[in-house]
C-alpha cells in the first residue's frame, strides 16, 4: 500500500455542499446505458382484424371495424414503444468531470479509497489479484472498484472470475461506478493520469458530449 501518496485535494478533497450535479451525473449515466430494443405492435400490424365484427347498425353495440382496435384485448397497443427512442441525457464535459472529482472525494471522505503501489498480474491468475487484496490488507467483500493505467488480456483474465471487481482505466471513471463501489483501489500510477483528465481543461468552458 502506497502510504506515503499525497492525494490532490482538487480530486479528493473537495467539499461537496451541493448534491444536484452529482445526482445529475448518476441519471446520465444510467439513461445513457439504456436500450430501445421493445417495440409494440400497433393495430395495423397485428395479425388478423380484417373482418368487420358485426354490421354496422341494428345490433345495438357499439360499431367496430377491426377486432385489433386498441381497446380490444389481442389489439393494436396506442403510443407504445416503437423502438427508436433516445433516452440520452447530456451533461457538459466540465460538468461531468467535476461530479467525478465530487464522488471520489465522498468516497475519499469515507475512507473508501485506497493507493496501491501496483498491480501485477504477469500470468493473468485469479489468484494474482487475491494476492495482491491480501498485501494491501483489503478485505474482498462488496464491491471493488480497481483502476489500473492498462487494461489488457492479463488484468481481465486475472479479475474476470471475481464478480465483485471491476476494473476501469482513469479516464473511464464515472459517478455511477464510483458511488456504487464499496472500496476503490487505485494504482500509484494511475493518478498522474487522473489529475490529467479530471484537471487539465478546467480553465475552458465544456461542451456538451
Amino acid at each position: 500500500m502506497a502510504d506515503s501518496v499525497k492525494l490532490n485535494k482538487e480530486i479528493f478533497g473537495i467539499e461537496v455542499e451541493n448534491h444536484e450535479l452529482l445526482k445529475l451525473a448518476y441519471d446520465s449515466y444510467l439513461a445513457n446505458s439504456r436500450s430501445s430494443h421493445a417495440k409494440t405492435l400497433k393495430r395495423g400490424e397485428v395479425s388478423g382484424g380484417g373482418k368487420k365484427p358485426w354490421k354496422q347498425k341494428g345490433t345495438g353495440r357499439a360499431r367496430f371495424g377491426s377486432t385489433r382496435n386498441p381497446i380490444w384485448r389481442h389489439g393494436g397497443v396506442a403510443f407504445g414503444r416503437t423502438g427508436e427512442e433516445n433516452f440520452e441525457k447530456k451533461i457538459a464535459k466540465n460538468s461531468k468531470k467535476l461530479a467525478v472529482r465530487q464522488a471520489l472525494s465522498l468516497q475519499n471522505k469515507d475512507k473508501k479509497v485506497t493507493i496501491i503501489d501496483t498491480f501485477d498480474c504477469p500470468n493473468g491468475k485469479t489468484k494474482e489479484t487475491l494476492a495482491m487484496f491480501t498485501k494491501n490488507k483489503i478485505e474482498n467483500e462488496g464491491c471493488v472498484l480497481l483502476v489500473v493505467p492498462v487494461k489488457d488480456e492479463l488484468v481481465i483474465r486475472a479479475t474476470s472470475n471475481l464478480n465483485n471487481v471491476k476494473v476501469v482505466r482513469p479516464t473511464y471513471l464515472n459517478v455511477f461506478d464510483i458511488l456504487s463501489a464499496d472500496r476503490i483501489i487505485i494504482t500509484e500510477k494511475s493518478l498522474p493520469e487522473i489529475e490529467n483528465w479530471l484537471l487539465g481543461e478546467t480553465k475552458t468552458e465544456g461542451k456538451e458530449e
